[in-house]
């Protein structure tokens, strides 16, 4: 099996297929904060399942992977 995965979309039909994200910080008392991304016009329903967390090493500055 591969993945192939085309990562230069910019084309038209591709921004309109694109998701609109939001996300929110969620700080941990005894654990690293994380911050939780999700689709913005998701439904509560959708919500339980269609989201994706990350801690703060998870982050870099857009600057060093160019």
């Amino acid at each position: 099996m591969t993945n192939d995965i085309d990562t230069q979309r910019t084309g038209p039909e591709e921004t309109a297929a694109a998701i609109a994200l939001d996300h929110v910080t969620i700080e941990n008392e005894n654990a690293p904060d994380e911050c939780a991304l999700f689709p913005r016009e998701a439904s509560e329903e959708e919500l339980m399942t269609n989201w994706i967390t990350a801690h703060d090493e998870s982050f870099v500055a857009l600057e060093s992977m160019r």
